[in-house]
C-alpha cells in the first residue's frame, strides 16, 4: 500500500511539473507574439538648423590687383672688355666685385709701351708732314713772287722791242739791235711760262702736303685711341660684377674683364597668362602703363619699390606661354638684378562688383543666400577676379542680400539656417596687426642682430630699428626675425 502511495504522489508531482512547464511555453510564445505584433514608437521628427557665417552683399567700384612673380633686371648693363692686348699694369682698388664706381673713374691700364711709342712716332710724322707744308706754302709765296718779277721784265723787254721797231721805222736804229730786243722779249716771256709752271708746281705740292698732313694727323689721332684704350674707365655710375681681372694679368683685345650694372636703372620682368595680359589692355589694344609694385621678403621685411609697365615682350618664345611684361622701377632701394620678387599690378577699375570670401562660390557658379524665412537660396553669379582668399562677383540678384561666407557639403538650396553676423567693429579689429610690448633684453637681442646683418641695406636697418624703438612693436615682425636669429 505505502509503495502505491508514493508512485501514485510521484505521477502526480510529475503531471504538474509538466503542466507548468507548458503554462510557461505558453506564455513566453504569447509575449513573443505581442511584441512582435506591437508597432515601434518613434518620437516626433523635427527640422536640423545649420549654423551659418554670413557676409552682406554690398556692391561697390573695387580696383583689383593682378599678382604675379618676377625676376628684376637693369636696363642698363655694360660689359667692360679690354680694347687693346697686353699686360694689366695697374688696378684700381675699385676694381672689384660689387664695388660701386663713378663715372670716367679709372678701373685698369694695359701697358701702355708701345701705344706711346706709336703716338711719339705718329706725331714725329705729323711735324714733319706740317714742316714741308709749311715749306710749301712759302714756295708758293716764292713762286708768285718770281712769276711777278718775271711778268715785269717781260713787259720791259717787250716796250725795249716796240721802241727797237720804232727807231727802225724811222731810220735810225738797226736790223740787229730789233732782233737782238725781239731775242730778248721772248726769252722773257719763256721765263714767264717757266714761272707760271713753278708756281703751279708749287701750288700743287701744297695740296700734297696737305693731304700728307691730313694721313699724318689721322695716324696720330688712332696712335692717341690706341694708347686711351689701354685706359679702362668707367662709362657711368654703377656696381661692378662678373670681375674677372688680376694685376699683373696677360689679356686678349676684347676679353671681358667685367661687368658695369647701373643699379639706379632697374625693372622688373614678369610673365602673365594670356587672359591676364587682356585684362591689362586699352580699346585699341595697346598695353596699358598701368602700375606696379615690387615686394621681397628680407629677413621679415619687404623691400618694397613701385613702377610702370613700359612693354611686353614682341613674341612668345619657344615653350614659353603666355605674356612676359616689362615695368619700370622708381627708386628701388635694395633691391639688386636677380632677385625674385612678387609683383602686384593694378587693373582699371571695376564698377558694381560685390566682394565676397572665396569659400562662398561654389565651382558650378553659384552662391547661397538666406530668404526672408531663414532658407538658403542658390543664387548664379559671374566670376570677374580672383584676390587672394576672396573673390569680385557681379550678379544683379544678390544686392543687399545675406550670403552664406564658408560652404560646405551639407548646404544646400532649401535648408533652414540661423545666420550668425559680424560685428560692427570686428573688422576693424582684424585690421589692425597685433603688437607685443618687449623686455629691454628681447628689444637689446633683436636690435643686434639687425645691426649685425649684413645682407641688409642701411636704410632698411635704420627703418627696423625705429621700429624696434617704439613701446609696441609688430607681432608678426618679431616672429620672422626671432625665426631667423633661431634659425
Amino acid at each position: 500500500m505505502r509503495f502505491l502511495r508514493h508512485s501514485l504522489t510521484g505521477l502526480f508531482l510529475l503531471a504538474v511539473t509538466l503542466g507548468l512547464f507548458v503554462y510557461a511555453a505558453a506564455m513566453v510564445r504569447d509575449a513573443v507574439v505581442a511584441r512582435l505584433s506591437d508597432e515601434p514608437f518613434s518620437p516626433p521628427a523635427r527640422e536640423r538648423v545649420f549654423t551659418v557665417n554670413v557676409v552682406t552683399a554690398t556692391p561697390e567700384t573695387i580696383t583689383p590687383t593682378l599678382t604675379a612673380f618676377g625676376e628684376i633686371r637693369s636696363r642698363r648693363t655694360l660689359q667692360i672688355r679690354a680694347s687693346a692686348a697686353g699686360q694689366i699694369v695697374e688696378l684700381s682698388p675699385e676694381f672689384e666685385e660689387g664695388a660701386e664706381v663713378q663715372a670716367g673713374e679709372v678701373l685698369a691700364r694695359i701697358d701702355p709701351t708701345n701705344a706711346q711709342f706709336a703716338l711719339d712716332r705718329a706725331a714725329n710724322n705729323l711735324r714733319d708732314a706740317e714742316a714741308a707744308a709749311a715749306d710749301a706754302v712759302r714756295a708758293v709765296a716764292l713762286a708768285r713772287d718770281t712769276l711777278a718779277a718775271s711778268e715785269e721784265q717781260a713787259a720791259l723787254q717787250q716796250k725795249a722791242y716796240d721802241r727797237q721797231i720804232d727807231l727802225r721805222d724811222r731810220g735810225v736804229g738797226s736790223v740787229s739791235a730789233v732782233e737782238a730786243a725781239e731775242l730778248s722779249a721772248a726769252g722773257a716771256r719763256q721765263s714767264v711760262i717757266s714761272a707760271r709752271n713753278a708756281l703751279a708746281q708749287a701750288e700743287s705740292r701744297v695740296e700734297t702736303t696737305a693731304n700728307e698732313v691730313n694721313r699724318a694727323r689721322i695716324a696720330r689721332d688712332e696712335a692717341q685711341r690706341a694708347l686711351d684704350d689701354t685706359t679702362i674707365r668707367a662709362e657711368f655710375d654703377g656696381t661692378l660684377s662678373n670681375v674677372a681681372a688680376v694685376e699683373g694679368g696677360l689679356v686678349t683685345a676684347n676679353e671681358q674683364l667685367a661687368q658695369l650694372i647701373d643699379a639706379s636703372a632697374l625693372e622688373v620682368a614678369f610673365r602673365v597668362s594670356t587672359a591676364q595680359y587682356a585684362r591689362l589692355l586699352d580699346d585699341q589694344g595697346r598695353l596699358l602703363k598701368a602700375p606696379v609694385s615690387v615686394a621681397l621678403d628680407v629677413q621679415g621685411i619687404a623691400l618694397t619699390a613701385e613702377g610702370t609697365i613700359t612693354r611686353d615682350s614682341a613674341a612668345v618664345g619657344d615653350g614659353q606661354t603666355g605674356r612676359l611684361i616689362f615695368a619700370r622701377l622708381d627708386a628701388a632701394r635694395g633691391l639688386k638684378p636677380g632677385d625674385f620678387v612678387t609683383v602686384s599690378i593694378t587693373e582699371p577699375p571695376l564698377p558694381r562688383v560685390v566682394r565676397l570670401p572665396a569659400t562662398a562660390v561654389n565651382a558650378d557658379g553659384t552662391v547661397l543666400a538666406i530668404n526672408d524665412s531663414e532658407r538658403l537660396e542658390a543664387i548664379s553669379v559671374r566670376l570677374m577676379r580672383r584676390q587672394g582668399d576672396e573673390v569680385l562677383v557681379r550678379s544683379p540678384d544678390i544686392a543687399g542680400r545675406e550670403i552664406v561666407a564658408q560652404r560646405s557639403p551639407l548646404l544646400g538650396a532649401g535648408i533652414k539656417v540661423k545666420p550668425l553676423r559680424p560685428a560692427p567693429g570686428d573688422a576693424a579689429q582684424a585690421a589692425q596687426p597685433d603688437l607685443v610690448e618687449l623686455t629691454p633684453e628681447r628689444r637689446d637681442k633683436l636690435k643686434a642682430f639687425i645691426t649685425a646683418s649684413d645682407r641688409l641695406p642701411d636704410d632698411v636697418k635704420t627703418r627696423i630699428l625705429a621700429q624696434l624703438d617704439a613701446d609696441r612693436v609688430p607681432a608678426s615682425m618679431v616672429e620672422r626675425i626671432e625665426a631667423r636669429i633661431g634659425g
